[in-house]
This record gives structure tokens, C-alpha cells and sequence, in this order.
């Protein structure tokens, strides 16, 4: 019986790891590149206009911005959006 390397056992496994192992999973959006999308500054504008009270971080994730801050309902959230539509995708609050 053969057996491999590490080496060769890392870099297979490298190769089978999936390339967005670092989303969540929570959420995905089908958002193209991210040339076509629209900015986190335009995000933090509509969410504040759309009544959030503070948008505290905000980051990509599934290809969807991943928003934490206070909600409309002066409540600690984290939701996401589609980055080119800004399309509400789901929101989990604290």
C-alpha cells in the first residue's frame, strides 16, 4: 500500500478545500465582481435612511455585505444585503 506524503496530503487538501471557506454560510448573493457593485458608503447612507440608528461594521461575506450595527429598532443586528441591488437578503438580532 502506498502512502502520501504531507506534503503531497497538504497540498491535496488544498485543492479540495473550497475557495469561500471563509464565508459564513449564513448568506450568499449571486453579486457579480465587485467593480459592479455599489459602495459601503452607499450602503451605510440607505441603511441610515431606511431608519437604522448607527452602522457600527460592515463587511463581505458570501459575496452579500454583511452589516452589525443598530437596527431601526434601536436593536444590536447583523444583517445582510445584496451589494449591487442593496436588497435586504435576512437580519439576526441580539
Amino acid at each position: 500500500m502506498r502512502h502520501l506524503s504531507s506534503a503531497a496530503t497538504i497540498a491535496l487538501m488544498a485543492l479540495l478545500y473550497p475557495a469561500t471557506a471563509s464565508a459564513t454560510g449564513l448568506a450568499t448573493c449571486e453579486s457579480g465582481p465587485q467593480s459592479g457593485w455599489q459602495s459601503q458608503d452607499a450602503m451605510t447612507k440607505h441603511l441610515l435612511k431606511a431608519g437604522w440608528r448607527e452602522v457600527r461594521r460592515m463587511k463581505v461575506d458570501g459575496n452579500c455585505y454583511e452589516v452589525y450595527g443598530l437596527n431601526e429598532n434601536n436593536r444590536q443586528a447583523e444583517a445582510y444585503y445584496h451589494p449591487v441591488t442593496f436588497q435586504h437578503i435576512m437580519t439576526s438580532q441580539r
